[in-house]
């Protein structure tokens, strides 16, 4: 439409001049649904809270549990060879693995959170920039990363805990896993956290789901019909975050006309302090990625003094803890786009019961996992590999560890509500106590005081004081929220 005088555009739900002239006025529409569809923002803005989390969350769990579960499908088929070596040399890459799992958090969660929040401000051009930068970036220093692993093996895998009867199983596991791997399996979780963030919740956690689904197919192809063993378990994995990847790009391709997220290299800038809004949100999950890492170094190195049975117990127990960690990272993760958008759009009442439905049903789920895997423990760790003596350890290792299930998704949620507000320094702050901060040197003491349970005591010492210290800092920020709200409902807004 033509009008003399003026050149305007409606965005959203006002108008803006773009171009004053004396010639003419140009009036274009802009549908919201181009970037947000209507769908999508009635799930953030108007929905039933139990229903909008349960919408985002569902999905996102899910595919939490599944990744979980292909994890420990390695284990699982490795362990039917009957070897206690390989399962070891799959627990001492496993921290190492880890590190692209960080990687994938620090440009995906930040990257989510800032496009979560733009839109609930509908500053789209944000959004799309944030996305690029968390594409391309990631896949960059996935690069770097697996390159540097190949480079240092022979030096890196010793320090982790490998002897000489794993070092070159570890060698063989790390070149297709980590090294061929890294960008595949930083960019198939960076996408799932950018997806979500837009509300595609179903999409991302089926795209992750697929992976780990073909990973847990592939597996007794590779390990057991092709005897490839330990080798064919890093080949499944690399070739299930592959399909994962080329998955996340059809997605996005197909709906750009309905999505903020692009991949186009015009939108990747390192200005307007956009990598450092992204990297230093992200950043907390990627700390709490690499304090595990680091966590479960000594962890091997203190366990490997005593044999690689209770290597592999370890090994197992902690995998099969990742049930109730799965659960709880999936309700904190699924509900970020909720909470960034209402904060952003300033509905604070909406926003903090969405915390508040998320802690309830995260903590009934933890409760009644952590009482299936204190009661099952020998069967589970049996069903991994039937060697008495990493039955024994498993066993006893996954009581110990499994007892406070419960109070992580209390710090999950809050670490995580703070990264959706765009909070950089609490968030940093929990996530290195509940990860290395407490747990190494608890591991140190208790081993010195009892043992090697004590390595294991570690664990629910560290969830307890990272508990504590979240719930600290989450009140005064809860007050404030609640003030908000009576301030807003005094002025009558």
């Amino acid at each position: 439409m033509t009008l003399p005088g003026f050149n305007v555009r409606t965005a959203g739900a006002g108008w803006a001049v773009t171009n004053l002239t004396a010639a003419s006025i140009q009036i274009k529409t802009f549908n919201m649904k181009t970037f947000v569809n209507e769908d999508k923002k009635q799930l953030f803005e108007s929905a039933p809270v139990l229903k909008a989390v349960l919408a985002l969350e569902i999905p996102t769990v899910i595919s939490q549990l599944i990744t979980v579960v292909y994890n420990m499908a390695d284990t699982y088929f490795i362990g039917q060879v009957g070897d206690p070596d390989q399962v070891a040399a799959t627990s001492i890459c496993l921290p190492v693995f880890m590190l692209l799992t960080g990687m994938a958090n620090l440009f995906g969660i930040g990257g989510a959170s800032l496009i979560s929040r733009s839109l609930g401000k509908g500053d789209t051009e944000q959004a799309k920039k944030a996305s690029a930068f968390s594409i391309w970036a990631g896949g960059f220093i996935a690069l770097l990363y697996g390159v540097l692993v190949y480079l240092f093996r022979f030096r890196l895998f010793p320090l982790v805990g490998a002897d000489k009867a794993t070092i070159d199983l570890c060698n063989r596991y790390s070149l297709w896993v980590i090294t061929c791997g890294a960008i595949p399996t930083v960019l198939s979780g960076t996408f799932a956290h950018l997806v979500r963030a837009e509300g595609y919740s179903k999409q991302a956690s089926f795209g992750v789901a697929m992976g780990g689904i073909l990973n847990i197919l592939l597996d007794p192809l590779f390990i057991s019909g092709l005897h490839m063993e330990i080798t064919g378990a890093a080949v499944a994995t690399l070739l299930s975050n592959i399909a994962a990847t080329l998955y996340f790009i059809i997605l996005i391709y197909r709906k750009r006309a309905h999505m903020v997220l692009s991949m186009h290299p015009r939108y990747f800038t390192l200005r307007s302090g956009l990598p450092s809004e992204i990297m230093l949100v992200g950043l907390p999950s990627a700390v709490m990625n690499l304090s595990g890492v680091l966590s479960n170094i000594f962890m091997n190195r203190l366990m490997s003094s005593y044999s690689n049975a209770a290597v592999a117990g370890i090994g197992i127990a902690k995998k099969v803890d990742l049930l109730t960690y799965a659960v709880a990272t999936g309700m904190s993760q699924g509900v970020i786009p909720l909470i960034g958008y209402n904060y952003s759009s300033k509905n604070y009442k909406r926003m903090m019961s969405a915390v508040k439905t998320t802690v309830v049903i995260s903590i009934a789920i933890a409760v009644v996992s952590t009482a299936f895997l204190l009661t099952q423990a020998p069967m589970i760790v049996r069903a991994f590999i039937n060697d008495q003596k990493t039955v024994v350890y498993g066993s006893l290792f996954q009581r110990i560890i499994c007892v406070t299930g419960p109070f992580i998704p209390v710090s999950m949620v809050i670490i995580t509500m703070f990264q959706s507000t765009g909070r950089k320094m609490t968030p940093l702050i929990l996530s290195v106590l509940r990860k290395g901060g407490v747990d190494v040197p608890a591991m140190f003491l208790m081993n010195h005081l009892v043992g090697i349970t004590g390595i294991a005591w570690a664990t629910p010492i560290a969830d307890i004081v990272s508990m504590t210290v979240a719930i600290i800092c989450f009140i005064p920020f809860w007050r404030d929220l609640h003030q908000r709200i009576l301030d807003a409902e005094a002025a009558g807004e």
